[in-house]
């Protein structure tokens, strides 16, 4: 009978032990290095159970830090040396947010779009959005068709600015990358863009990169057991560099193709050459990531980021966090085009934003252009749609000291949607709509 059943967190809950997580760990670890051998990451984690094993009485109940120091002396003593920094890194990183969370003025604040930010907020001042009560009192005149015109508009002007920034360097370049966090409407906004590039005079080819991600079998899981689609490790980020680089030279390329339902991917599929007037469209989160196109000179390449950046203030004072807006855009989107429960949405956010904290926010100032994505009236009609089931996984995760990081994001957005003045008829909202992605109905043949 194993000594160890349970374990406390660093919040001093109790919680039952899980070796699969060591496992998990140490694999997400190494593949963040390069490997991918999920039997050696198994063989290790039983070293580290068997350590502390040994370490412990009947009973014991380990603290979280003291087996992450196991896995350390672990993946040292049987020499995976790179994979131990990484987790240190990881280790470390992880500190710093929780110690950022309780200190907001440690909270460090390089990676954000402060012009671009100043811009949206001075909009949604002049338009009277950038607080919910004013929000409110224009719904209730009759004014949600208007705000709805005025919040489009600011989008399709953004899109319009980077047309003309890349039109601009259209004879350097060779790629354009259009990326940013989940549900920040990337595929909306790279049709749109692209129709307005090619009436402009320029022609682009897409490049689907999730034809690129591993056999799901290689994948990493989080602590839950849940695929990880998110890190850009989950990529063959090699592969697509080698095919970056020939198709920037005029050579052609066999794109592999990956079978979702199967979770398999085939390589050599697709043959791709540019042709001289041509420039590589490239839809993808992970698009500021170093290492997905570092073959590529910089003046080759032009980046664009997606993020919702709403400026608007709840009824406590504190702004509307940007995640919760894509948080429930992806729900919805989910639940409508890929048969996903919302609360499996909200239950695996927690890994989502993880990701993004780590592989996409620390590049935002490498980018070339920043589109603001949010629509000011977004919120309203989400209230009809999705508040009861805040109100409900607020209370069932209030207890579940294992699903602390959903029922805070739960009981945050019940209180947004509660704020808000909520609106269910969305017929005022284009059917070209970057919304259209999230709540259905769009014009675009986006899925």
């Amino acid at each position: 009978m194993a000594k160890v059943t349970q374990v406390i967190k660093r919040s001093g809950t109790v919680v039952p032990f899980n070796p699969e997580r060591i496992m998990n760990a140490i694999y997400r670890a190494a593949v963040a290095v390069g490997g991918r051998d999920k039997e050696k990451a198994a063989e290790l984690a039983d070293k580290v159970v068997e350590e502390l094993e040994k370490k412990c009485s009947e009973g014991c109940k380990p603290h979280i830090e003291d087996i992450q120091d196991l896995v350390e002396k672990v993946l040292i003593e049987n020499g995976h040396a790179k994979v131990a920094k990484e987790f240190i890194l990881y280790r470390e990183e992880r500190a710093r947010k929780r110690k950022a969370e309780h200190d907001y003025a440690s909270i460090p604040n390089d990676n954000i779009p402060w012009a671009k930010i100043w811009h949206v907020l001075d909009w949604s001042v002049t338009h009277k959005l950038n607080n919910v009560d004013d929000l409110n009192r224009r719904i209730i005149n009759n004014e949600f068709p208007h705000i709805v015109h005025e919040s489009e508009a600011a989008y399709e002007d953004d899109i319009e600015t980077a047309s003309h920034l890349i039109m601009n360097r259209a004879k350097e370049l060779k790629m354009v990358f259009i990326s940013g966090p989940s549900s920040s409407g990337k595929t909306t906004t790279t049709m749109k863009l692209e129709m307005r590039l090619e009436k402009m005079g320029l022609r682009f080819v897409p490049l689907i990169v999730d034809n690129y991600f591993f056999d799901l079998e290689l994948h990493p899981k989080d602590e839950f057991g849940d695929y990880d689609f998110e890190t850009p490790q989950a990529l063959d980020l090699e592969l697509i560099n080698e095919h970056l680089k020939l198709l920037s030279d005029g050579h052609k390329v066999s794109i592999p193709y990956y079978d979702f339902k199967t979770g398999t991917r085939f390589l050599n599929r697709t043959e791709m050459k540019l042709q001289k007037n041509e420039i590589l469209l490239l839809d993808s989160l992970h698009g500021l990531y170093p290492k997905m196109s570092e073959s590529i000179p910089q003046e080759m390449k032009f980046k664009l980021y997606l993020e919702p950046l709403l400026q608007m203030k709840g009824t406590d004072g504190k702004y509307y966090r940007w995640a919760d807006l894509r948080l429930i855009r992806r729900m919805l989107r989910d639940s409508v085009h890929r048969a996903y429960n919302p609360q499996q949405t909200l239950l695996h956010w927690h890994y989502v934003r993880t990701s993004e904290l780590r592989h996409i926010i620390p590049y935002i100032g490498t980018t070339d252009y920043i589109i603001n994505s949010s629509m000011p009236y977004e919120i309203s009609l989400y209230k009809p749609k999705l508040l009861k089931n805040f109100i409900e996984w607020e209370k069932i995760y209030k207890d579940d000291p294992l699903r602390q990081d959903a029922f805070e994001r739960a009981a945050r957005v019940r209180k947004m949607l509660e704020d808000v003045e909520g609106v269910d008829d969305d017929s005022p909202v284009p059917s070209d709509s970057v919304l259209r992605e999230f709540i259905g109905g769009s014009s675009l043949n986006i899925h």
